[in-house]
């Protein structure tokens, strides 16, 4: 049994979903955790308030009210690849997060996770992550060192005053020409069926990315990916709305049966850059990481 070393925060809705306790609403939150788990970890004192404060089987719900809880797994994998710091002063920590390592815990994953591996090795209990990036995908992320200047970094996320480059290989016919060619891509994005799908659908835009390719080798091609919002799976779907699905796309533009990750096929998927003005300092800053994808 893996135990979370940290706990995971639920802020209940602002709305009750017709529940009367606690307990009610994280069994139908989670419907593949057994309703007796969730009995048993609010038994065994897993489950507390903000102040710490135990929940019981008989805390009423109440609304916007913030849950903590510790996640359990019976057996969690680990990621053979090794994250790396590329910077830390006394409000931020940039690094690089490997292929395959999920950023926090979810699903199968509870201490095998960039931001619990960084808390470790930091010793920060505190360290957030001040953005996400899927668990297949590569790349740098941002994350808060010091609570009171977090809201400051949430907001330059939140403004888009950060600047994003990915870079992505696909598939081309042999033959086709496209180095330097450039698209503006505008849709409409919504979750499908499952709900950890997107999709692109009729309506006003609210997904903008500005995409290059910028080499050409054989069947392959590298792209250049500047996602001026940040919509779930978006730089995956403005791939495919172009054309060119990323390679080793397990999700786009068709759901592949699971299967277990493949360490040798990763998501050709890569947060390459990013550049901001720190709003503590007023220094300008930019980090960028080797690219690891190849069109050999």
């Amino acid at each position: 049994m893996a135990i979370s070393n940290y706990p995971s925060k639920l802020s209940l809705p602002q709305t009750n979903p017709g529940v009367a306790t606690v307990l009610e609403y994280l069994v139908i939150k989670f419907p593949y955790i057994d309703a007796e788990i969730w009995r048993q970890r609010i038994t065994d004192g897993k489950v507390h308030r903000h102040d710490g404060s135990l929940i019981t089987a008989q805390t009423p719900f109440q609304a916007q009210e913030r849950i903590y809880y510790y996640r359990e797994v019976d057996s969690e994998p680990i990621v053979p690849f090794k994250e790396t710091i590329l910077f830390q002063d006394e409000n931020i920590l940039v690094a690089y997060k490997p292929h395959f390592l999920a950023l926090t815990p979810g699903g199968k994953y509870v201490n095998e996770c960039l931001q619990n591996r960084l808390r470790r090795r930091t010793g920060i209990d505190t360290l957030q992550a001040l953005h996400r990036l899927d668990r297949v995908t590569a790349g740098l992320l941002i994350f808060s060192v010091n609570p009171s200047t977090c809201h400051l970094y949430h907001h330059l996320f939140e403004s888009r005053l950060i600047r994003k480059t990915y870079q992505a290989i696909a598939t081309v016919d042999e033959g086709e020409n496209i180095v330097g060619k450039k698209w503006e891509v505008k849709n409409r994005l919504v979750p499908s069926v499952p709900l950890f799908l997107m999709c692109i659908i009729e309506g006003e835009a609210n997904s903008h990315s500005v995409i290059q390719c910028l080499d050409q080798f054989s069947d392959k091609a590298l792209f250049e990916l500047n996602p001026i919002t940040g919509k779930t799976h978006q730089l995956r779907l403005h791939m495919q709305a172009i054309g060119y699905p990323i390679l080793n796309d397990k999700y786009y533009p068709l759901l592949q049966p699971f299967s277990e990750d493949d360490y040798c096929a990763p998501l050709q998927l890569l947060a390459k850059e990013v550049q901001f003005i720190d709003p503590v300092t007023q220094k300008p800053m930019c980090f960028s990481h080797e690219s690891n994808l190849s069109l050999a």
